[in-house]
């Protein structure tokens, strides 16, 4: 594919040859020649003298660069729409595989494909184009969108109501029963029942090992365009909102109201029963006891305001050194009064 092909797929401005051929995309730290890379974080920017692809994918504003350039005003997103105009993933053929269990009342969109060893429950719809890879299993009542795509070891408990467009990953479980018990006389534990569902609206992605659980009443929501990443657990009740991301090993305890736009890194935890505003941002490992007003960038645990903990953490290596020295201060302190 010439890169001038490129420039136009992709809506973006040429500068350079742009009969260059380009076989695919990479990174700039591994690109070969015949390789289109990209470049949108200056701690990179030296590897523009060592880089061996062809050419280079930066913003608008970027100083010129020897390679032959695509100026894009989202030069990441530029990169990633690139990846499909070179890699397509396989996709399973279409059809009901004979291993399968579908139930006899389960309502099947047009073009599925239904792989190995799936099992489909009673009281199920699934809309057009859905994917089930092998051992998916779907409960019953489950309400499901269109362009649904399940892969293996997928499980969908009863009664959840899942919209269009939604991927989920290997071993994600969907609806499994909240963290709900309450303790007799006893000391002992009473099970609570988890009648309640959840609902992953439009466009939602859950990556793998993810668990997101049922309530004991009402619903756990997942809002539209919503990105969750392996290993993460949300808790029973909880709200999560429109295109906010939860990074790997993120844990919500129940009824926890996550906003829109809000972004918790990595091992982030939020205690229940408290409210995450919206475009707030909690850096990795924070911890996170009670509300965060909305805009707030915090740190730590328990988690402050973001420079606050910076300077912080910036004194931790110095604390054995700042005591020896007030108590050395305190000493002479106290022989000075006697």
């Amino acid at each position: 594919m010439k890169l001038v092909e490129i420039a136009k797929a992709l809506n973006c401005e040429l500068q350079g040859d742009g009969n260059l051929p380009i076989r695919g995309v990479a990174t700039i730290d591994q690109a070969q020649a015949g390789e289109l890379t990209f470049l949108t974080n200056r701690k990179y920017q030296k590897s523009l003298q060592t880089t061996k692809a062809s050419a280079i994918i930066v913003s608008k504003e970027f100083p010129g660069v020897k390679l032959s350039s695509l100026r894009s005003s989202n030069p990441y997103l530029t990169f990633a729409q690139s990846i499909d105009l070179f890699y397509r993933p396989p996709l399973p053929p279409p059809g009901i595989h004979p291993t399968a269990v579908i139930s006899s009342n389960v309502v099947l969109g047009k073009n599925p494909s239904v792989g190995p060893f799936v099992f489909v429950d009673q009281e199920v719809t699934i809309g057009d184009n859905a994917i089930l890879y092998p051992h998916v299993v779907i409960y019953s009542g489950v309400v499901i969108g269109n362009h649904f795509v399940a892969h293996s070891h997928v499980s969908i408990r009863e009664n959840c109501l899942i919209g269009n467009q939604v991927t989920l990953q290997n071993g994600v479980v969907i609806g499994a029963d909240g963290y709900g018990f309450a303790k007799r006389d006893d000391g002992s534990y009473a099970k609570i029942s988890q009648a309640g569902r959840v609902v992953l609206e439009d466009e939602v992605e859950v990556q793998a090992n993810s668990t997101v659980d049922r309530a004991a009443v009402g619903e756990t929501r997942i809002r539209r365009g919503a990105k969750i990443d392996n290993l993460v657990q949300v808790g029973h009740g909880s709200t999560v909102g429109l295109n906010t991301l939860l990074c790997s090993q993120v844990g919500l305890a129940g009824s926890t109201e996550v906003g829109n736009n809000v972004i918790l890194a990595g091992q982030v935890g939020v205690a229940g029963h408290c409210r995450i505003g919206d475009g707030v941002i909690a850096t990795a490992q924070s911890g996170i006891p009670s509300g965060v007003e909305p805009g707030k960038i915090v740190s730590g645990y328990p988690s402050i305001e973001n420079r606050r903990w910076l300077k912080c953490a910036a004194l931790f290596s110095k604390l054995p050194e700042i005591h020896k020295s007030l108590r050395q201060l305190h000493h002479k302190v106290e022989e000075y009064l006697k």
